[in-house]
This record gives structure tokens, sequence and C-alpha cells, in this order.
């Protein structure tokens, strides 16, 4: 074989390899885009919090328009960001156990709110909002919260011990209280943003959890507990 040949063989290896190492940087830039960038909370934005309680209301009538990214970003802190240096929430959590999972729905995906890398992951590309919850606003509703408690989270049998002593609860039992409880603050904190920048918002129970757990390809330990629509209110 000539040195031409052999030369040919190399520049055309290497030019293969080049191409490969090109494909998968742009595959893996391109699963990096697939993250929404969050921004800091602006913690000077809104009204107090007796007018919010004043305005603190359920809606099911929502505009189809989206909200901007700021806007998002202070909703998803002001439900369960970190507002301390040690990593403790907006919510309250017994025994810290953070067991409450923020995933959110929009019209091009589903998405896991990451608090400490203040991201949306995205988890699937497909619309959810039709598997979000029963009633029809849901399907149109820009932005549908889906509330997960990871009972994984809560594997303590010394605390479920005393604690079922002492109220008589078996640990599943207990876990469901928790991720109702925990469940029902960072909702509420929902609706408060929600009132103090005008939004419309309403918590919901009437989901097939079934299909949608499938669908969000939740472990079996993973339990949705509710589901809260958010969007501007519907233009009249």
């Amino acid at each position: 074989m000539s040195k031409d040949m052999n030369l040919r063989k190399v520049i055309t290896i290497l030019a293969v390899a080049g191409a490969l190492v090109a494909m998968t940087a742009s595959i893996s830039l391109a699963q990096e885009s697939k993250s929404i960038q969050l921004s800091k909370p602006d913690l000077g934005s809104g009204i107090s919090l007796m007018q919010a309680l004043s305005k603190r209301s359920s809606s099911r009538e929502f505009s189809p328009d989206p909200l901007p990214a700021g806007v998002l970003s202070n909703l998803l802190w002001a439900g369960f960001g970190i507002n301390r240096p040690n990593g403790m929430r907006t919510a309250p959590s017994g025994m810290n156990w953070q067991d409450i999972d923020v995933y959110v729905i929009l019209s091009d995906g589903l998405y896991l709110y990451d608090a400490k890398a203040s991201q949306l992951k995205l988890i699937s590309s497909e619309d959810l909002r039709g598997l979000a919850g029963t009633q029809d606003y849901v399907k149109t509703a820009p932005i549908n919260l889906i509330y997960v408690s990871d009972f994984a989270k809560m594997e303590n049998k010394e605390v479920m011990g005393a604690y079922g002593k002492m109220t008589g609860r078996s640990p599943d039992e207990a876990k469901l209280l928790f991720a109702g409880a925990h469940t029902g603050t960072i909702a509420q904190n929902v609706y408060l943003y929600c009132a103090s920048e005008g939004l419309a918002t309403v918590v919901r129970a009437f989901i097939d959890t079934t299909a949608l757990a499938k669908a969000m390809q939740l472990r079996p330990d993973q339990k949705i507990t509710l589901g809260q629509s958010v969007g501007y209110p519907k233009k009249k």
C-alpha cells in the first residue's frame, strides 16, 4: 500500500472522529438547552401580605397567554423556593424531609422544578395538560403545577414509630398526612403570589393519577397529591 493511500485513510479517520466529537458536543448542548434557567426572585414585587390575603381566591377561567419568564420564576420560588443559605424553603416541611417535588406542565412539555439550581429540567416534550386534570379548563391553562410526594424521603423508622405510638397512625397513614400538609402550604404560597400579581389560580384534586403518573414516569413510591392551574385571568 502506498504512502498516499495510508495518508488518505488517516485523514478520513480523523475527519470521521472529528464529526463524531462535534455530534456529541451538539447533543450535549441540545440536552443542556432543554433546561430553563430561572431568574432570581424579585423580592420587591407584589403587594403587602394582608392585601394578598384579602385578594386570595380560586378561579377556573384562564387566558391561554403564557406567563413571562420572570413571573414564572417568582411563582415557583414563592411556592417552594430556597429562601435561606442553609437550603431551607419558603414552605415548611416536617423533619425537613422536603418530600414534595413540584412538576410544571407547560404546552411544550413536562418540567421538574430544581430549586437548588434555579432551573426547570425537561422530563418530557409531550403536552400533558390533557392528563393534568379532568376539568376542561386544565387543558388550556398555560401552567399546571403537579405536586408529587416522594415517600422514599420519609423513610425514618424511628420517627414514624414514635409518631405512630403517639397518634395510632400507621407509617403509610403518617406519610399521607405529612404529604398533604406539605402540599397545602406550598399551594397556599402559590395562591398568595397569584393574588399579589393579579394571576388566576385554583388547586385541584380531580386527576387520573394512575394515567398521569405513568406519563410522568414516576416511581411507585412517588405519589401525586394535588394539581394547581395558574394563568392570567380570562379576558371578558
